[in-house]
């Protein structure tokens, strides 16, 4: 099933963000606080595989992502946007 985002929007955390989605991708809230918690779940692992993030909390029609400070927010949202509208495939 993809996921298109509807809207990021900021955190007072500089290095966070919040996507919102189009539909629900989790029923319950879900953390991932690395890649190794993420092995068991394709879409939070692909999001720190390939969107360099560090964090990732999934709950309801929304998740968060923390990225490391040198790494411009346009290519990770960018690769965000791409890997959710892929998901499923």
């Amino acid at each position: 099933m993809s996921y298109q985002v509807t809207q990021f929007e900021n955190t007072p955390n500089p290095n966070a963000l919040k996507c919102w989605l189009d539909k629900p991708i989790s029923t319950m809230p879900r953390s991932f606080l690395n890649p190794d918690m993420a092995r068991e779940d394709p879409i939070a692992q692909r999001l720190f595989s390939e969107a360099g993030v560090t964090c990732v909390l999934f709950n309801g029609d929304w998740l968060t992502i923390n990225k490391p400070p040198e790494l411009d927010w346009s290519v990770v949202k960018q690769a965000v946007q791409e890997i959710l509208s892929e998901a499923g495939d």
